[in-house]
């Protein structure tokens, strides 16, 4: 498949094809107040209030996690899973955590994503949701447009934004991988497996995550810039505030050797996936699933449906004052 990257169109609306008839909209309730200041400070994960579950998990799991100590825990757990004749060099981006309500994943994961562009704490939730609403891309929150999104995120963010077609693979995985090794966020559609990793269901179970990390098994890793970690042996960070020579990035027939590391709105806990896998996942989104055409809730969905608006699709973000 021939690969590109297009310039989003201007904000002008354009026909929608609602799959059922139109249901009320109601906006979810606004963040709680910040905890009071005595005692310890709370994990750093929003959206907990509305669910009882999650909450008691989250408090016996004890603080968040970070995304450096959640590569680091993966990397222990399935090691097997990892090639041990490479060494790993780990770029990554901190993004907060937020519990998705309904099917707001989209917005969710650019709510994410909002916090590296507009920081510290980005933009809220409730005004994507108010602007996707007003502009009609959305009727309860779900995003089945990629350049829809783009468009959101220039109007609300006032960032930079970059529609990529032609799946991630070719020209577009190094783009992609220097996007976010520059610390820059990269927004991506796929079908979401059971344990949130991406599948294959043609669209079924279409899913939004935010990627602002990645790790790299390189055969050495560059002499300038980097620092092994104190605790895994093999696992290599970029030294803070220090120049670091770009790493060599892997061939694209080369398996196994570049992960994603990512955040979607059903889980606190960052993940880590195998790059291709990402890529074949996106790349065939194509068809609305049966049970949300039946289930009697109104969806906005592209002319053209699944396939026009995500399939091979992916959106980077940056800041309009950096440069790639």
């Amino acid at each position: 498949m021939t690969s590109q990257r297009a310039p989003l169109e201007p904000l002008v609306p354009h026909p929608r094809a609602p799959v059922v008839p139109q249901a009320s909209i109601i906006p979810p309730p606004p963040l709680p107040p910040p905890a009071p200041a005595s005692g310890p400070a709370p994990p750093h994960v929003f959206g907990l209030e509305k669910s009882h579950l999650l909450k008691e998990a989250l408090e016996k799991a004890g603080p968040v996690p970070s995304g450096r100590e959640d590569v680091k825990r993966l990397l222990k757990l399935h090691k097997d899973r990892f090639r041990n004749d490479l060494q790993w060099i780990l770029f990554c981006a901190e993004l907060p955590s937020l519990i998705q309500e309904g099917p707001q994943c989209g917005l969710v994961a650019l709510w994410m994503a909002s916090t590296l562009l507009v920081p510290p704490d980005g933009v809220p939730l409730d005004r994507l949701l108010q602007v996707a609403l007003e502009r009609g891309y959305t009727a309860q929150g779900e995003m089945f447009s990629v350049a829809d999104m783009g468009k959101l995120a220039q109007e609300v963010l006032g960032c930079h934004t970059e529609l990529l077609c032609g799946g991630l693979g070719g020209p577009n995985r190094d783009y992609i991988l220097q996007h976010i090794i520059a610390g820059h966020p990269l927004l991506v559609p796929y079908d979401e497996d059971f344990n949130h990793e991406p599948c294959q269901r043609r669209g079924h179970k279409a899913h939004w995550a935010v990627s602002a990390g990645v790790l790299l098994g390189v055969v050495a890793v560059p002499s300038l810039g980097y620092a092994e970690d104190p605790e895994l042996a093999g696992l290599f960070h970029p030294v803070p505030s220090t120049p670091y020579q770009p790493p060599p990035l892997p061939e694209e027939g080369f398996s196994g050797a570049i992960y994603l590391l990512s955040k979607q709105g059903k889980s606190w806990h960052y993940q880590l996936w195998e790059y291709g896998q990402v890529q074949e996942s996106n790349l065939q989104l194509t068809d609305f699933a049966p049970s949300r055409a039946m289930d009697g809730r109104a969806y906005v969905v592209p002319a053209g449906g699944v396939r026009s608006g995500l399939c091979g699709q992916a959106l980077l973000l940056r800041q309009h004052d950096t440069s790639h």
